[in-house]
């Protein structure tokens, strides 16, 4: 049935949300409905590739506000435009992406008649918003049609002030199971991470935990895909350490899977997580992964020491002794591996999707029972 699907986020500027909802834009566009993508963020930025069937729509709204009166201006106007849009796209939905978008798309969809929903792409226990986007959060989410989570921890945080009936839990997707080619890359004595320079990645951590082993394993590199605001306290980390020779900031890159595919090990060392595209990524590439049990997502992908480590967080002596522990034993790597590749199934793309049809079908079937009576 064609349909008119509304999606919207911040930007299309890196990031799992955003490479997400990038993906589900595709998808919906070559099943045949009307896709509209939105951000705040001018497309100049994107960094992931939309279908030319994606009608997209740029509000230029992601100013800095340098004082509080600036900051309520500049939201109105956000709203304003947000709002507009929405209406003259006239979709079946809205599908909105991460948490203060969450928000001014409620704000912007009130009155409107529009069935919304939402969804959470980080863990909001770990993750601050502030006092004012937390208190209008707790007013707005239960305005929604679904909100969409990802794990039952996350789910159980927001049963607390949105109705049960209401939440849903959708994994992401891990990536198809690669071409032959890709799989014949030689393995390099990597171990690579990935992920935005920002302290809820923890690579200060990983860069620490690095260092105490790396004395011992000389011909170990360690490389950091990915950009952010902390590239340069984390260069200066390195350089403190004396670890230039050893770690590679190797900024953005458009296809991490030609890394991992070299990699012999990945490790995510963040503080917190949602459910992290990156891990789903590496394993997906046969690489055995390290993480630390942070509350959401990775204990819910590694299943320990069956396709990697799981060491407590923020633990860097625990996360230096399991790197220690995989880069003295080859053959444990290889078996790790081999079962890391089991996550395409595990979390496979047809399910995901299965999952939003469910919740979209089932608004639209209200809907239309809504128009009969």
């Amino acid at each position: 049935m064609h349909r008119r699907l509304t999606l919207v986020i911040h930007s299309l500027n890196g990031g799992g949300a955003e490479r997400t909802l990038a993906a589900m834009a595709n998808h919906w566009a070559q099943a045949g409905d009307e896709v509209t993508l939105m951000t705040l963020a001018s497309s100049e930025d994107d960094v992931y590739e939309l279908s030319a069937s994606v009608n997209r729509v740029c509000l230029a709204g992601m100013q800095e506000s340098s004082n509080l009166l600036l900051a309520v201006i500049n939201n109105f106007r956000r709203l304003y435009r947000l709002r507009r849009a929405i209406r003259d796209a006239n979709g079946d939905a809205v599908i909105s992406f991460t948490d203060k978008m969450n928000v001014l798309t409620l704000l912007a969809c009130a009155g409107l008649r529009q069935r919304v929903v939402i969804s959470e792409r980080v863990d909001p226990r770990r993750h601050p918003i502030g006092r004012s986007w937390s208190f209008l959060r707790r007013w707005t989410y239960p305005w929604c049609d679904t909100l969409v989570v990802q794990t039952e921890g996350v789910r159980n945080y927001f049963r607390r002030f949105v109705p049960e009936s209401k939440v849903r839990v959708i994994a992401n997707a891990a990536p198809e199971p690669a071409n032959a080619p890709a799989e014949h890359l030689p393995r390099k004595p990597w171990i690579v991470a990935s992920g935005r320079l920002e302290k809820q990645k923890g690579f200060d951590l990983l860069i620490k935990g690095f260092g105490k082993v790396v004395g011992k394993h000389r011909d170990w590199k360690l490389k950091i895909l990915g950009d952010g605001s902390q590239r340069e306290s984390l260069a200066d980390l390195i350089h403190a350490l004396g670890l230039a020779q050893s770690i590679e900031l190797c900024g953005w890159v458009e296809s991490p899977d030609t890394w991992l595919r070299q990699a012999e090990l990945f490790v995510l060392s963040s503080r917190y997580e949602g459910f992290p595209n990156a891990l789903l990524e590496a394993m997906a590439a046969g690489v055995p992964a390290i993480s630390f049990d942070c509350e959401s997502g990775p204990s819910e992908i590694i299943r320990h020491e069956i396709d990697g480590l799981l060491v407590p967080t923020d633990d860097v002596q625990q996360l230096a002794q399991a790197m220690d522990r995989m880069i003295l034993n080859p053959q444990e790597r290889a078996a790790c591996g081999q079962r890391a590749l089991e996550v395409t199934e595990r979390f496979s793309r047809e399910r995901f999707f299965q999952c939003w049809e469910a919740i979209l079908s089932a608004k639209a079937n209200k809907s239309a029972d809504e128009r009969e009576t």
